[in-house]
């Protein structure tokens, strides 16, 4: 597996990940997935495995020396495999470089893979959204501090 910098040409592919990965109402259309990457303050990086992709990230810089983890996608067959923590890696490393201080996501408050994944990495619950996502889902808010 390696992660590498995103390419115009892997949209298309990033769209179906994401589809298969999050139900409706919290996956991405190829529009807003597209206008997330595109950002100016926004990185993504993509996990390949013999030639496929199988896991992306997206992340943005935000004011105040804050990083947001907006998306991370992995397939199920490429799970429990470090393909989810070298996209996080790639992620948290950019962050330090460019001196953020914190770095933070959201993840559906029933998605207790996720919880335990990213408090693995040192991220911690610090507030709950009701009705974060378009299905009415809430969602935990996580920070991770950089060090």
């Amino acid at each position: 597996m390696r992660i590498r910098d995103f390419q115009p040409a892997d949209l298309p592919a990033l769209s179906e990940i994401d589809q298969e990965c999050f139900p409706p109402g919290i996956s991405y259309s190829r529009e807003e997935l597209a206008a997330f990457i595109a950002h100016r303050s926004a990185r993504t990086w993509v996990a390949e495995d013999h030639g496929s992709i199988v896991g992306f990230v997206v992340a943005s810089r935000e004011p105040v020396r804050v990083g947001h983890i907006i998306t991370i996608d992995v397939l199920e067959g490429s799970r429990r495999q470090g393909t989810g923590t070298g996209l996080m890696k790639a992620a948290e490393d950019w962050a330090r470089q460019a001196g953020l201080q914190i770095i933070y996501l959201e993840t559906a408050e029933d998605n207790l893979a996720a919880h335990s994944f990213y408090e693995a990495r040192g991220y911690r619950k610090v507030d709950k959204v009701e009705r974060y996502y378009n299905n009415g889902q809430a969602a935990w808010v996580m920070v991770k501090h950089l060090k």
